[in-house]
């Protein structure tokens, strides 16, 4: 979450369908580069083996020609990539211009000291929660906090659809909170992930963020202390890693998002469309966890909402990271910029690390649906805001389901 950015970032929206739906949509470069001490032996820090040897059915990797003169159109040598080349975040260098997100798999990479060392993107960043430059007049009052909630575990069976996403940005590694959300191109079988924009892409000052994975119920059994540091990547990842080969956010975010406040937030979502580590072949995401999320791009006006639950794995203080937590409160509005969408704010004291995680509310109906994802709160916590998702958003999530509709 950006701290206003509060430890979460700023973003959401509504708008122009086609004019402001979003950017570089990733082709499906589904690679795996592999790496020693990989899926299975939980070594930290192991190097990457020097072969890429498609799926071979013997767990080997092979690189088609065509596939490796694309990443080479946007200056990946494979070979050097997998080996380290990622680290190289020189501003020449970093991908900011390129249309395709590229995102190699690298087996192995998070493992679970990797994982648990992740920071939240937004540690250390923001300003008061008080500084909302562009506020028109159509902000509630500040809501009461909320106290989180830990989520009972298993995570799997009480809260399936959610994990977390890591990435490496020019900071480090890094954590968000995601949902696993339907997608219409595969009935039954999605594989896609809703989280935050600034969980995916740096916004106007840079670029797409590199190994990005998902992993659904992470930490499922709700390890601490001892027990979760000498948890083995099995314990950890019950329900595998699953890497993005494709990925979208809105333009908007690309061309506003910032490191602090609010600019971007009220776009500030992303669709990721992820592969298992271990190769393709299998069950999907959504078969594997056993649900996923429909999307409400009309959610109702903030008077006629009663209550949003939003739930998240916060990792800045007092929160470790390492379990899963909501929050649930009537909603109002928060506007951070006059002339975008405004955003909707509940009362909960998740901190960083919380970014990206889906907000869902239970419509008239009685079902269940996603209608925000958290994105921006206070340095001092006490509350969250939220886009909420119209056509713009709408516009992210079908580019992604229909780039993929034929796989």
């Amino acid at each position: 979450m950006r701290s206003i950015r509060p430890s979460f970032a700023p973003r959401g929206g509504r708008g122009a369908p086609r004019a402001l739906a979003a950017v570089a949509l990733a082709s499906a470069l589904t690679l795996t580069a592999t790496a020693c001490g990989g899926s299975g032996d939980d070594k930290a820090g192991a190097p990457a083996s020097s072969s890429a040897t498609a799926d071979t059915g013997d767990g080997k990797i092979k690189i088609p020609d065509d596939i490796r003169n694309k990443l080479k159109e946007h200056g990946i040598d494979i070979d050097k990539w997998k080996n380290g080349a990622w680290k190289n975040w020189d501003r020449n260098d970093w991908l900011r211009e390129a249309n395709d997100f590229v995102n190699p798999i690298i087996k192995g990479l998070w493992d679970p000291h990797r994982m648990r060392d992740a920071n939240d993107p937004d540690k250390d960043k923001g300003v008061d929660g008080n500084d909302l430059s562009g506020d028109q007049g159509v902000t509630d009052p500040t809501p009461e906090p909320v106290q989180a909630k830990a989520v009972q575990p298993s995570y799997h069976a009480n809260a399936a659809t959610s994990g977390k996403v890591f990435f490496d940005s020019p900071e480090g590694t890094m954590v968000c909170s995601a949902t696993v959300v339907e997608d219409p191109a595969h009935p039954g079988k999605s594989n896609l992930v809703w989280t935050a924009g600034h969980c995916v892409h740096a916004g106007k000052n840079g670029g797409w963020y590199r190994n990005i994975a998902f992993v659904p119920s992470y930490n499922d059994k709700g390890l601490t202390g001892a027990a979760l540091a000498a948890a083995s990547r099995s314990q950890i990842a019950p329900y595998g890693v699953w890497w993005g080969d494709g990925a979208k956010t809105s333009q908007q975010w690309i061309d506003q998002g910032g490191e602090t406040g609010g600019n971007g937030a009220s776009y500030d979502y992303a669709v990721i469309h992820v592969t298992p580590e271990q190769g393709s072949g299998g069950k999907s995401l959504e078969e594997t966890v056993g649900s996923a999320l429909p999307v409400n791009f009309d959610a109702p006006a903030v008077p006629k909402v009663s209550s949003i639950t939003a739930t998240g794995y916060p990792a800045a203080k007092p929160y470790d990271g390492s379990l899963m937590y909501r929050c649930a409160d009537k909603p109002g509005r928060l506007s951070v910029d006059a002339s975008a969408p405004t955003m909707y704010r509940i009362g909960c004291t998740m901190t960083g690390g919380a970014s990206g995680g889906g907000w869902v509310e239970q419509g008239a109906d009685g079902k269940v649906a996603l209608v925000s994802n958290t994105s921006i709160g206070p340095v001092s916590s006490g509350w969250l805001a939220g886009p909420r998702l119209g056509d713009v958003a709408k516009g992210v999530y079908e580019a992604v389901s229909k780039e993929f509709a034929g796989q």
